[in-house]
C-alpha cells in the first residue's frame, strides 16, 4: 500500500457479481463502522447484466476531496476482461485480489496476488449469488483496508433484511480462506455465524 493517507481501490467484474455492493460494505465498514472518510463511483457497460461494471472507492482518515483514481492501491478484480483492463493502473506496491477460477494473473507482476474461488465458494454454500460477499472476506483477511469485524458488520447492514445469515457465512468462508492464505489462525479470529443466532 503506497499511502496510510489515502487508499485507492478498484472493484471489477461484470453485472450481476456484485461488485457495487462490494465497494459498497467495504466503504461503509471504512466511513461507518471505523469513521473514516470513503467515496465511491460507479460504471457499467451498456447492458446492466453480463457487461464490465467498476466501482472505485478513496478511502482516507481525512475528507476526500478528489474522488478519482490516480494509482489503485488495490485493485479486486473478478473478471479477465476487469484484470486485462485496469491491471495497468496498480501501482506497484499495491495488491490484486483476484478470482482465481476467472483470472490468470501474468506471473511476474511485482504487485502482492491473492486468489479465491469465490464462486466455486459461495456454490458450495448453495448460494452462488453470494460470491460477492465470499470475495469481501478475503479482501478482508488479505488487505489492512479495514478489520474483519468491521468488515462483517458492514456486511450484516448493507445487505437485504433476511439474508444476513447466508450472507454472514459466504462472508466467514472468504475470510477463513483469506487467513489461510495469508498464514494466520483461523478458529480464534473468524466469529461464527452460530454464536449470533
Amino acid at each position: 500500500m503506497t499511502s496510510s493517507e489515502r487508499t485507492e481501490i478498484r472493484i471489477t467484474g461484470f453485472g450481476g457479481q456484485g461488485v457495487v455492493l462490494a465497494a459498497h460494505i467495504i466503504g461503509h465498514a471504512c466511513a461507518i463502522v471505523t469513521d473514516q472518510h470513503a467515496t465511491m463511483m460507479q460504471s457499467f457497460g451498456p447492458e446492466a447484466r453480463g457487461s464490465s461494471c467498476t466501482a472505485t472507492l478513496v478511502v482516507s482518515p481525512h475528507e476526500v476531496l478528489y474522488p478519482y483514481l490516480s494509482r489503485s492501491d488495490v485493485l479486486v478484480t473478478m473478471s479477465a476482461d476487469g484484470y486485462q483492463t485496469h491491471i495497468a493502473e496498480l501501482a506497484e506496491d499495491g495488491v490484486l485480489v483476484y478470482e482465481r477460477d476467472l483470472v490468470t494473473p501474468a506471473p511476474d507482476l511485482p504487485q502482492r496476488t491473492y486468489g479465491v474461488s469465490s464462486t466455486r465458494i459461495a456454490e458450495s454454500l448453495g448460494r452462488s449469488i453470494t460470491q460477492n460477499i465470499v470475495m469481501v472476506g478475503f479482501f478482508a483477511a488479505v488487505t489492512p483496508v479495514a478489520s474483519p469485524e468491521a468488515m462483517r458488520e458492514a456486511v450484516a447492514e448493507s445487505v437485504p433484511p433476511g439474508t444476513a445469515e447466508f450472507n454472514l457465512e459466504a462472508f466467514d468462508r472468504g475470510l477463513e480462506f483469506g487467513l489461510e492464505s495469508v498464514g494466520l489462525p483461523v478458529s480464534q479470529t473468524v466469529p461464527r455465524v452460530t454464536q449470533e443466532r
